[in-house]
């Protein structure tokens, strides 16, 4: 997929090539309108923020790895649209709200396309490359997570 998107500041446009798994695109299509244009959008910034990341679906839910070790993905619930950082918790971000404790997600719900804002995304996103949890190796650890030095 090629996709143009502007820089912050919206003076330079970038054109990328991106890989966006089949499976992730069949994720997006029977979702309603609302919601579809929420999952249209998220895999085209986060995959041009995470270049290196592989992305396919796990656990039925679009999700991006680096290392092999999840980083982000979004799901649809009842609700909207909920996209979640495996170690958002760790990010110190008012918006991103914690998961349940036991493990370090935090994640943020939306309904609207209008609602992402692409300088926190950005943002985001930086912090996932260097704050990280080991998710990767905690069943092997029988589910302590330990950070990964970066």
């Amino acid at each position: 997929m090629i996709n143009s998107t502007h820089n912050y500041n919206r003076h330079v446009t970038v054109i990328k090539i991106m890989t966006v798994h089949e499976d992730v695109t069949a994720f997006n299509r029977p979702q309603t309108d609302s919601q579809q244009e929420i999952c249209q959008l998220l895999p085209g910034l986060i995959s041009i923020l995470l270049p290196d990341a592989e992305n396919k679906i796990w656990h039925r839910h679009p999700v991006w790895f680096l290392a092999g070790n999840p980083i982000v993905g979004y799901g649809k619930l009842k609700a909207g649209i909920r996209l979640m950082f495996w170690s958002g918790a760790s990010f110190e971000e008012e918006r991103l709200k914690p998961g349940s404790g036991k493990f370090k997600d935090a994640s943020i719900l939306y309904t609207s396309v209008d609602q992402i804002d692409r300088q926190d995304l950005g943002r985001w996103i930086s912090k996932s490359k260097t704050i990280q949890w080991d998710y990767k190796n905690a069943y092997k650890r029988k589910g302590k997570l330990v950070r990964l030095e970066l």
